[in-house]
């Protein structure tokens, strides 16, 4: 993979823009699972009808709480502004609704160029959610950088081709940082990652050819 400069950041919502809230295994238990059952989203898979039918409801009332007493990590909303202010186009890439990330954004006050939820094609780890946003942004994967607290956002960054930084915020953060090409501790530290790929890009890195004036 050429060192591309990045031209689009697409970011994981709760854990990573907002600080983690849900207790995932709260919810598997209401639901009538195990904690460690595994995902939620594949768990209902599973499930009848009428069984995904309840379950939804559980989960869109911790989405819906989630959403009003959602707080920015730190830094967030500035390295969204900062972005902004480069050209780089910014993404949401969510298991919840792209409803409930625009929600947060609307509470919080910053923006967004594109989101991608569960709603709209399989979901992380599946690599589909970056495609789909690199199609939108017209940049090829390498162009774009993943940013996530969880193992299933370098999996589909590395499906995708794309650039994959974890956000090193929680104890089990170590457990992911194999998978990943660059770890963080802190949202802001994306912009240093950006400007030395911009600085060590093809198009910074090569040289003019000097015209032959037959001299």
């Amino acid at each position: 993979m050429f060192n591309m400069a990045i031209k689009a950041v697409i970011f994981d919502l709760d854990g990573t823009i907002t600080r983690p809230f849900f207790d995932f295994d709260a919810i598997r238990e209401e639901m009538g699972f195990s904690p460690d059952a595994g995902p939620i989203l594949e768990l209902m898979e599973k499930m009848t009808a009428e069984q995904r039918k309840a379950a939804e409801k559980i989960l869109e009332r911790h989405e819906e709480r989630a959403v009003a007493e959602s707080a920015l990590n730190p830094g967030a909303k500035e390295t969204l502004e900062e972005l902004g202010k480069r050209g780089i186009r910014v993404g949401i890439l969510t298991r919840n609704k792209v409803s409930n990330a625009s929600a947060v954004a609307a509470k919080h006050g910053f923006k967004f160029d594109a989101a991608v939820g569960r709603d709209e094609g399989p979901v992380k780890p599946d690599g589909f959610g970056v495609g789909y946003l690199c199609k939108q942004f017209g940049i090829e994967p390498a162009e774009a950088m993943v940013v996530g607290d969880y193992l299933f956002d370098l999996l589909c960054a590395r499906a995708a081709g794309a650039v994959s930084v974890l956000l090193k915020n929680h104890r089990k953060a170590e457990e992911f940082a194999q998978y990943a090409d660059f770890v963080i501790e802190n949202i802001p530290e994306i912009i240093e990652i950006i400007e030395s790929k911009q600085a060590n890009s093809p198009q910074r890195t090569q040289r003019p050819q000097r015209k032959n004036n037959g001299a």
